[in-house]
C-alpha cells in the first residue's frame, strides 16, 4: 500500500486529490495538511512514501516544507503541485529536493500512475513539461555550455542512460531499451549522479535537456 500525504491550502483541492487517489486499491491518503508546518508534522507522524505538496501557501510555504522534509531520515518522495508548469517556484522546488512536479489539472488516471512512479523512486516529470521548464528559466548560453561540458565527460553508454533519464524513463524501461539489467542501470545512475554533481534523478534529467540530448 502506498501511503500519501496531500498538502494544499485549498480544502477542496485536498478533497479532490483524496477522492482520486483513494479510488486506487494500492493507494491510501493517510493525512492532509493546509500549510507547510502541518505538512512536516504529518510526514513525521505517518511516514508516507509520497507527499503531494502545493508550493504557494500562507505561513510556511511549500518550498520551505520541501527543504525540511528532505532533511528527515528516510524522507518520502515529495512531488510539487502547481497550477502552471512554467512556474518559477517549480525550479526552486526541484533544487530543494522535490522528486518532480504535477500540474493540478493532471487527469485522474495519470495522477494515480504518477504517484506510483514517485513511490517507486522515479522522477515525476514529463518530457514536454521539462522542455517548457527549461525554456521558462531563461537559461543563457553560458548555462547551456556548462551542461554540454558536463555531458562531454560521460562515456557513450552513460550518455545513452542520461538521454533516457531526460525522457523520464524508469530503470526498468531504460534496461529494456538499452538491453541491460536493472541492477546495471541503477549502477550507472548512481555513478552519474556523483560524476555530474546532481542531487537526484530530476536534476540529472533536466541536465539532459540543458545539454540538448532530449528534443521531443
Amino acid at each position: 500500500m502506498i501511503h500519501v500525504v496531500v498538502v494544499d491550502d485549498e480544502v477542496m483541492v485536498c478533497a479532490h486529490l483524496r477522492t482520486i487517489l483513494n479510488s486506487a486499491a494500492d493507494i491510501e491518503v493517510v493525512d492532509q495538511a493546509h500549510d507547510g508546518a502541518a505538512a512536516v508534522e504529518a510526514v513525521i507522524r505517518h511516514r508516507p512514501q509520497v507527499v503531494l505538496m502545493d508550493l504557494r501557501m500562507p505561513g510556511v510555504d511549500g518550498l520551505t516544507a520541501i527543504d525540511r522534509i528532505a532533511q528527515l531520515p528516510n524522507a518520502p518522495a515529495v512531488v510539487a503541485l502547481t497550477t502552471f508548469d512554467a512556474d518559477h517556484y517549480v525550479i526552486r522546488a526541484l533544487r530543494a529536493g522535490a522528486a518532480g512536479f504535477l500540474v493540478k489539472s493532471t487527469p485522474p488516471e495519470d495522477l494515480i500512475g504518477l504517484v506510483r512512479v514517485a513511490a517507486d523512486g522515479h522522477t515525476v516529470l514529463s518530457p514536454a513539461a521539462a522542455r517548457r521548464l527549461v525554456a521558462a528559466t531563461g537559461q543563457e548560453q553560458a548555462a547551456r555550455d556548462r551542461a554540454t561540458a558536463q555531458v562531454a565527460t560521460l562515456t557513450d553508454r552513460e550518455t545513452e542512460v542520461l538521454t533516457c533519464l531526460g525522457e523520464g524513463l524508469s530503470n526498468a524501461q531504460i534496461a529494456e531499451r538499452l538491453h541491460l539489467s536493472e541492477a546495471t542501470v541503477k549502477g550507472y545512475v548512481s555513478r552519474m549522479l556523483v560524476k555530474l554533481d546532481c542531487a537526484n534523478r530530476t536534476q540529472i534529467g533536466l541536465l539532459a535537456y540543458h545539454a540538448g540530448l532530449v528534443t521531443r
